[in-house]
């Protein structure tokens, strides 16, 4: 009888090792497949951002158009930092929150220079922001290596 209480407890310690195990990998997966559609977000915003904030200047549309375009990405760079990323990309997400937060930064100087409806002309001399979105996807290009 004692032998087979400690050979079912055995069984039991076991089998939840391994729900553990299978906890963690489906947690890395999902984080894989948030980041991939972080970096689908953040490629396509520093694609079609820069044209925009060109327009932005002159025509009363478009910047209506780039204030909703820095306001979704703020929301959607803000969200992805709330992600509990798995310990196996723990570094990984840090480094993105790190970039997060020049990214907001930068989207906060850009809707607060909005004059009469307009861009100013010459906050898109010193930005950032495009440059550190670019830099996410190689971060991100990292984070994505983990599930393979």
């Amino acid at each position: 009888m004692k032998k087979l209480l400690i050979v079912l407890s055995s069984c039991m310690l076991l089998f939840l090792g391994g729900c553990s195990f299978l906890n963690d990998a489906q947690d890395t997966i999902t984080y894989i497949n948030e980041a991939t559609d972080y970096l689908a977000t953040a490629t396509e915003f520093a694609s079609d951002a820069p044209a925009l904030a060109q327009q932005a200047i002159s025509d009363l549309q478009a910047a209506e158009d780039f204030q909703t375009m820095l306001e979704q990405m703020q929301q959607t760079a803000e969200a992805f930092n709330e992600l509990q990323a798995p310990e196996i990309a723990a570094e990984l997400h840090q480094q993105i929150i790190e970039q997060n937060s020049v990214i907001i930064t930068e989207i906060e100087t850009f809707i607060s220079n909005f004059q009469n409806g307009l861009l100013d002309p010459a906050i898109l001399e010193n930005t950032e922001l495009f440059q550190t979105v670019q830099d996410i996807t190689s971060i991100i290009d990292q984070v994505q290596q983990l599930g393979e």
